[in-house]
């Protein structure tokens, strides 16, 4: 959804068609805000950011409600600067968290399974433990953060390379996917095997935050493609028209870029980027 902000507090966004679970929105033409990113599982008025590590921070001004069509935003300039437009990208879990108790380190859910996404909540312990995704089969990606820390947010999954071989990137980055020995990560039908070492989802006393997605036919699609260095382009099937995308080069240096059919009133080429790993505006990046 697009809207523009007006500077003042209790700014309701509408248009949204249900009431959110997770919502990510960034200033289009407003260069040096980050992206803010809020769940109802942590509630609102609690804000990460993709482009650094920093641990989440409560502002009364930033995200204050999530309604039935949309959200209300305070007058914090990243969230409704008077002079700036923005876009909010907006996903449907499972409304509020339940507790599950699948793993050995009880976690609090909410998760939307016919969509494959689920937004899961726990604290670390810095040993071997499982937590419970509350999804009906392994995802195929998941994004951490630490929200007590200053630690690099972790995105692990197949098209990283095999999440049980350690292989991450970093979502508040641009370096290339990588193996690294704290983090093989067993992502399995019901639960997740954290890696005792993994200080950044794991941590001891640590409460952490975990996206968790699979694909969906018809609906969502988690994958990787080989490019071709063609004007023309890779052709990378779906099985449907996505409405958002966001693409990071696995094997080199790299932003991830974010593509809505919205900011370009669903047409192609699709021509407005955002990179999820920095505060600049929006770009003209066309994508076929």
């Amino acid at each position: 959804v697009l809207y523009a902000g007006n500077g003042s507090t209790g700014h309701a966004i509408t248009g949204v068609g249900f009431q959110p679970d997770w919502v990510w929105l960034k200033g289009r033409n407003y260069n040096g805000a980050s992206h803010s990113l809020t769940d109802s599982v942590r509630g609102a008025t609690k804000r990460l950011v993709s482009d650094s590590s920093a641990a989440e921070a409560t502002n009364a001004e930033y995200l204050q409600s999530f309604d039935s069509d949309g959200f209300t935003v305070g007058n914090h300039a990243a969230h409704n600067s008077g002079s700036h437009t923005f876009v909010a990208w907006n996903w449907l879990a499972g409304g509020s968290a339940s507790s599950n108790s699948d793993g050995s380190i009880t976690t609090n859910v909410s998760a939307n399974t016919k969509a494959g996404f689920s937004i899961v909540t726990y604290t670390g312990t810095a040993s071997a433990d499982t937590i419970g995704h509350g999804l009906s089969q392994a995802p195929e990606l998941v994004i951490w953060k630490d929200r007590d820390t200053a630690v690099n947010w972790l995105v692990q999954g197949d098209a990283m390379g095999a999440a049980a071989s350690g292989y991450i990137m970093l979502l508040n980055g641009t370096g290339s996917s990588y193996a690294n020995s704290n983090f093989n990560t067993t992502l399995g039908a019901s639960t997740i095997t954290l890696d005792a070492g993994g200080t950044n989802y794991n941590g001891s006393g640590k409460d952490t935050i975990a996206y968790c997605f699979h694909s969906v036919d018809g609906y969502s699609k988690v994958g990787s493609y080989h490019g071709n260095g063609s004007t023309d382009g890779a052709f990378i099937y779906t099985g449907f028209r996505p409405a958002w995308v966001i693409i990071k080069r696995t094997d080199s240096t790299g932003g991830w870029s974010i593509l809505d059919d919205v900011r370009t009133s669903n047409t192609n080429p699709v021509d407005k980027r955002l990179q999820g790993n920095d505060t600049d505006a929006e770009e003209s990046a066309g994508v076929d």
